[in-house]
């Protein structure tokens, strides 16, 4: 049986598993919103169907399904609530939070008229297979697709805030600067808010919080799937890959009192992960656990998934809260079926498959662990880093070994490393050098909200300053950072508008802020860090040691002091050492790190290369 809505020649078949129910009803919209129920049957499979003859495409329908009531036990059926289709390919509005949406059975609350309607949609002609548009060494661009042109002044207004924007020539240009090799864009999959953010006047603006696999989000893509269809050709035309940020840890239904609105109201107890007395298992900080593993679910994860590479050509995906996806009930397992089915499956193989490698559940954190034909996120790189360019004492070896590939997480011959210093979660990188502590007071939870330990430092003065030599040394520290991650092996992130000096006033957690302080001005940019950038782009994309993704040996590489020299023994455990010099061998090029506060003469190729305090130089011998 195929699941969701299937277009035929006299009408749609709608088909949708549900094994514990004892009836379900396809339920049809008119354009006054009147409502006409069919019954469904079910198979011996568990899937409930109906042949709904005359109803085509842009037919709007949801699903009610009752059955037994025990909340406890994990049964929400309740056929006042009106479901979204798992597999709907679109809605008609998005979705909103109201508490009525979680009502108990009984109260007489029907939500038909506060839920989105799903809405039957052509299945479009399949784009053309290509291998992905991606460098394995290359950059990866972290967009949040609402904010990145909500202040772009040529991007035309009504386009702004979409994701039809994001082929605007404009936008390329600047993504060809940077020569960025894939855009990564955070999630665009229907979500909802959580239940306590309207109360604050605030809505979730990073999206993860999804009710739908399928349909996007019609705030960020009013013309649904063939929006983002359109755009990533445009981009493949311009050389660059597109990454889709993916949600299947956990849905937007929340806890035990949270809404129900599409998997709690089918078969929760398939679709959640339970303990054994029934309640949640909350692995994921946000009320429920998806169970990956379970055949069902694994199906319309790999739909989903499938569903974006043919239908919209997409080159990959990065998983949120990745090792739930290889979440057993004995722990996470990098063998686990639904893993060995994505890496199989002819569609999905060769695509670009990144990990976020942790979550909160026990044994959750998982880097190093996916194994070959995936890419994690390297917090490591991002702590390591961070300390060095801080002042930490000790941190020469690490600095060496991130640098280098992280051999030390990934082994083998090749690195997966996806080096970031910042992402959305978290400071923005000039926040990092501007800011020792978070100030999240904006999200209404008395700051307890976001990361503790962020290994920032502020330079004196935290916050703002108009003190010229508080801003020189950011601009100093800054620039280190992004040379930092530009002459670093493996792939790069690089979050939207970290090149150019993007604050978010010190806000660690702006995932509940859709406004100014989240959205990127492009008029008050930096211009020369973008330069900055722009340069370090152009030089990556040159040389071939700095994008390379194999792990470095002796016989590739020597590290040297500032004398020319090999490190000796000393020299690496030296706690105080902030200096050191990679140099390829084959090549001569020599990236020469000063982490001291004094500038230094750094002897290369019988000559004296001038670095100063707390920066980074490349050079190559004299040809």
């Amino acid at each position: 049986m195929t699941p969701g809505p299937t277009v035929q020649a006299q009408g749609t078949r709608f088909s949708v598993w549900s094994p514990e129910a004892s009836q379900l009803w396809l339920c049809l919209f008119d354009a006054q919103d009147r409502e006409t129920r069919l019954p469904m049957l079910r198979d011996a499979e568990g899937y409930w169907h109906v042949e709904a003859a005359g109803v085509g495409v842009g037919a709007r329908y949801g699903l009610r399904a009752d059955g037994p009531y025990d909340p406890g036990a994990g049964l929400w059926f309740d056929p006042d609530k009106l479901l979204i289709d798992p597999y709907a390919g679109a809605i008609d509005r998005a979705f909103v939070y109201d508490p009525l949406l979680a009502a108990l059975r009984g109260e007489g609350v029907d939500t038909a008229s506060l839920m989105p309607k799903g809405v039957v949609t052509d299945t479009l002609s399949p784009v053309p297979m290509a291998s992905p548009r991606f460098d394995p060494g290359g950059l990866v661009y972290e967009v949040q697709v609402r904010g990145f042109t909500m202040q772009h002044p040529d991007v035309p207004a009504a386009q702004r805030g979409t994701i039809a924007a994001l082929a605007h020539p404009a936008v390329i240009a600047h993504l060809q600067a940077l020569h960025v090799s894939a855009i990564e864009l955070m999630p665009l999959n229907a979500w909802i808010d959580e239940r306590h953010l309207g109360p604050l006047g605030l809505t979730n603006y990073w999206g993860y919080n999804p009710v739908s696999y399928f349909a996007i989000d019609p705030r960020l893509a009013p013309g649904g799937l063939v929006e983002l269809r359109y755009t990533v050709a445009a981009l493949h035309d311009a050389g660059i890959g597109v990454i889709l940020d993916m949600v299947y840890n956990h849905d937007g239904e929340s806890d035990a009192i949270g809404p129900t609105l599409s998997l709690r109201g089918l078969d929760a107890r398939s679709y959640f992960r339970h303990k054994a007395d029934g309640r949640l298992i909350n692995d994921t900080g946000t009320g429920n656990s998806i169970a990956c593993n379970h055949p069902v679910v694994r199906r319309l994860i790999l739909d989903s998934l499938r569903h974006f590479v043919k239908q919209a050509g997409v080159d990959g995906f990065r998983f949120d809260l990745g090792p739930a996806l290889g979440r057993m009930e004995y722990g996470f397992d990098p063998y686990a079926p639904l893993l060995q089915e994505m890496r199989a499956d002819p569609l999905l193989a060769d695509r670009i498959l990144i990990a976020e490698p942790w979550d909160i559940g026990p044994g959750g954190y998982q880097l190093g662990r996916f194994g070959e034909g995936w890419l994690e996120w390297n917090d490591r790189y991002r702590d390591d880093m961070r300390r060095f360019w801080r002042g930490d004492a000790g941190m020469i070896g690490s600095f060496a070994t991130r640098l280098a590939g992280s051999a030390d997480i990934f082994g083998g011959m090749a690195t997966r490393s996806v080096n970031f210093l910042a992402a959305h979660d978290g400071f923005t990188l000039a926040d990092v050098i501007a800011y020792e502590q978070r100030h999240n007071d904006a999200n209404g939870e008395n700051g307890r909200d976001g990361h503790g330990e962020n290994f920032s430092w502020n330079n004196g003065v935290e916050g703002a300053s108009d003190n010229p030599q508080v801003q020189a040394a950011r601009r100093r520290d800054l620039k280190a950072l992004l040379s930092t991650l530009f002459c670093s092996r493996g792939a790069i992130m690089l979050t939207a508008g970290d090149e150019f000096g993007r604050s978010q006033q010190g806000n660690n957690n702006a995932y509940a802020q859709d406004n100014a302080i989240s959205w990127i001005d492009w008029t008050g940019r930096d211009r020369e860090m973008e330069a900055h950038a722009f340069a370090l782009a152009a030089l990556r994309a040159e040389a071939a040691d700095l994008r390379g993704t194999t792990i470095l040996s002796d016989a590739d590489v020597e590290w040297l002091n500032e004398d020319g020299q090999p490190l000796d023994a000393g020299q690496w455990e030296d706690r105080g050492r902030r200096r050191l010099t990679l140099r390829y061998r084959a090549s001569g090029l020599a990236v020469c790190v000063n982490g001291s506060d004094a500038a230094c003469r750094f002897h290369l190729y019988g000559d004296v290369v001038e670095v100063a305090a707390r920066a980074i130089e490349i050079r190559r011998p004299a040809r």
